[in-house]
């Protein structure tokens, strides 16, 4: 396993014990004791979301429950876990986690383009603007600012879970 960005003999991971995970499709290795976030550091992904409103490129910021930039979301089967903070997450075998808040991929997000009109959307920004003219803004405006604004997606179809009648 090629971990160029791996210290040698640090940390308190067991190297006896390799652990393979997909993220974004893709497959890597780590070892048992990693989480998330330094697995993937390990394997030399340093890019792994968007941020909301401009779609500006995230890495790691933090070590723990506090890293605002990391969020992820993992998939289970028929279950799914948005918000996933990635420094929080224990790496185990066949976990599948994926980028949020970026579409086609992290590395190319068409979402970026709001960058370019980051001017005409300063903070606190009265959406409703759109409301001319008026029958556009339920069929064309509000779902294309509510379709930005989601970060990340349930599974479709029927839940996996029981709930009580």
């Amino acid at each position: 396993m090629s971990q160029n960005f791996r210290l040698d003999k640090a940390g308190y991971i067991n190297r006896d014990k390799e652990v393979s995970f997909k993220f974004n499709g893709k497959k890597y290795f780590g070892y048992k004791g990693d989480t998330l976030a330094s697995a993937l550091l390990a394997n030399g992904i340093h890019l792994v979301g968007r941020s909301f409103k401009y779609h500006r490129p995230r890495g790691f910021i933090g070590a723990g429950v506090d890293e605002p930039n990391a969020h992820v979301q993992l998939y289970s089967g028929a279950k799914t876990e948005p918000n996933a903070i990635a420094t929080a997450v224990e790496l185990v075998e066949g976990l599948v986690a994926k980028s949020q808040n970026c579409w086609p991929s992290v590395s190319f997000d068409f979402g970026a383009i709001n960058n370019l009109f980051n001017k005409f959307f300063p903070a606190g920004f009265y959406y409703k603007t759109f409301m001319w003219p008026k029958n556009f803004w339920y069929k064309i405006y509000e779902p294309i600012i509510r379709k930005a604004a989601g970060s990340q997606y349930g599974r479709k179809g029927k839940s996996p879970a029981q709930t009580p009648k």
